[in-house]
């Protein structure tokens, strides 16, 4: 597969996506950079804003298994790993697979279940591997986990802790569509009832897991040339001195920035990295990484603000 082949592919991905969803671009845009970064991502918006039809869709269009979890209070982690079961036949105990031994994982509303079940997602996330009463199950080498939650809502969620949150590649946050958006919506979904489904816009896939594993080897080649390299790091531990911050992004922040700067490279038929790439993800990259110090969350700051600031002041290479 040439670069050509990803950005192609990448435009029938984006095309068969668009018969559900109208418009958010910038969120398949970044779905698609974590796919083609092995990154896992979270949407962050008010309810009815396409989430989790978006994964759907996403999905769908893959070619790969997809599962979803709808992630509630009562939870357990079996629900989600599986368990070892006792087979009174056979006097032996068998393994009963959970949801997340798939390709795709859509992790609805993750914010609603106790960190003790959050937890469970921290290894498969990390490692793509699955450990079971001692044993180590590895997952596919294209697991990926869309999760979306409701920044709305307080009652009855649990945020999730730093560990869980620097799974994850990107933090998109969604807001709601424009005007003509949302006609079009209106008029495209306004005329169907109940839930809905990508089967019921024609959604077909695009691609498979050979291909997809090809276009992965063609961005990890992609040129990181050392003075980007030396940008990505000196942004990320830029986080790390800024008073408004308690608390800054890690080294895996940096490793995945550089990761998903190649990606966004290849998307556009580029084999090597600019400052751009770097700009441009910064924000779904550090936003979930960084927390606010108890005076700029008095002063009203937000970490975009931030993270704005540092991509202004942190010189990039010409």
């Amino acid at each position: 597969m040439a670069l050509e082949d990803v950005k192609a592919l990448a435009s029938a991905i984006r095309n068969e996506m668009a018969k559900a969803v109208v418009g958010q671009e910038e969120m398949v845009d970044l779905m698609l950079i974590s796919l083609f970064s092995a990154g896992h991502i979270l949407l962050e918006g008010p309810p009815g804003t396409a989430k989790t039809l978006a994964a759907q869709c996403f999905a769908q269009t893959l070619g790969l298994t997809y599962r979803r979890i709808q992630f509630t209070p009562d939870l357990m982690p079996g629900d989600i790993l599986g368990s070892n079961l006792f087979n009174f036949q056979t006097s032996s105990f068998t393994l009963t697979k959970g949801p997340i031994f798939t390709e795709v994982l859509l992790a609805d509303e993750i914010n609603r279940t106790p960190p003790k079940t959050q937890a469970a997602l921290l290894e498969a996330m990390q490692e793509r591997n699955v450990t079971l009463d001692g044993t180590s199950h590895p997952l596919s080498d294209r697991f990926m986990v869309v999760a979306t939650q409701n920044p709305i809502e307080q009652q009855g969620v649990y945020p999730l802790p730093e560990a869980q949150l620097d799974r994850f590649l990107f933090k998109h946050v969604l807001d709601y569509p424009t005007e003509s958006e949302e006609q079009q919506i209106v008029s495209e979904h306004g005329v169907r009832f109940g839930a809905p489904n990508p089967r019921d816009w024609l959604v077909e896939p695009v691609t498979n897991a050979a291909s997809i594993r090809a276009a992965l080897d063609v961005v990890r080649a992609n040129r990181l040339a050392p003075e980007i390299v030396n940008y990505v790091v000196a942004l990320v531990r830029a986080t790390r001195t800024n008073t408004a911050l308690e608390a800054g992004a890690s080294p895996r922040a940096a490793v995945m920035l550089a990761g998903a700067a190649r990606a966004r490279a290849a998307l556009d038929g580029r084999n090597y990295v600019v400052p751009d790439d770097v700009k441009a993800l910064a924000p779904a990259v550090l936003r979930h990484r960084v927390i606010l110090s108890p005076t700029a969350q008095i002063d009203g700051l937000q970490a975009d603000t931030i993270i704005a600031q540092l991509i202004d002041h942190v010189e990039a290479p010409r």
